[in-house]
């Protein structure tokens, strides 16, 4: 079976291998022969195979946020105050706050203040740095 135009035969094991890191990206799997200057085509043994859309990055965080939804099962908001830290923790690895209105896109999601964000990530901020005994760190 031919797969629509754009997109890659589904039965390829290469691509099917590649499919859960685009999806937890966000991204878009395509056919090579589709893809443009700034998709990334991924070639094996010799052929290209696929290429991926990149999502833009503030698809990136909504997209982070709604998988964060989907683990936990209900709306970011109803979590419990230690479970939204650990969200914010989490968020905070991955670069959601270096991201212009990161804080402001979390804090909405999880039904709290910036100004509560800032507490949690100070928070996390101090008990690292309680944690390292070196003097410059």
């Amino acid at each position: 079976m031919t797969p629509p135009a754009g997109r890659p035969a589904d039965d390829d094991p290469f691509a099917k291998a590649v499919k859960p890191l685009v999806d937890a990206i966000g991204g878009e799997l395509i056919a090579p022969d589709h893809a443009q200057d700034d998709d990334v085509v991924l070639s094996w043994e010799g052929r290209e195979v696929v290429a991926v859309r990149l999502p833009h990055l503030s698809d990136s965080l909504d997209h982070i946020l709604a998988e964060l939804r989907r683990r936990h099962g209900v709306p970011l908001a109803d979590l419990d105050r230690r479970t939204k830290q650990s969200v914010v923790r989490l968020l905070e690895q991955r670069g959601a706050f270096s991201m212009r209105h990161g804080v402001e896109t979390v804090a909405t999601a999880l039904g709290v203040s910036r100004f509560t964000v800032y507490n949690y990530l100070n928070r996390e901020n101090a008990e690292r740095g309680a944690a390292d005994p070196r003097p410059d760190h």
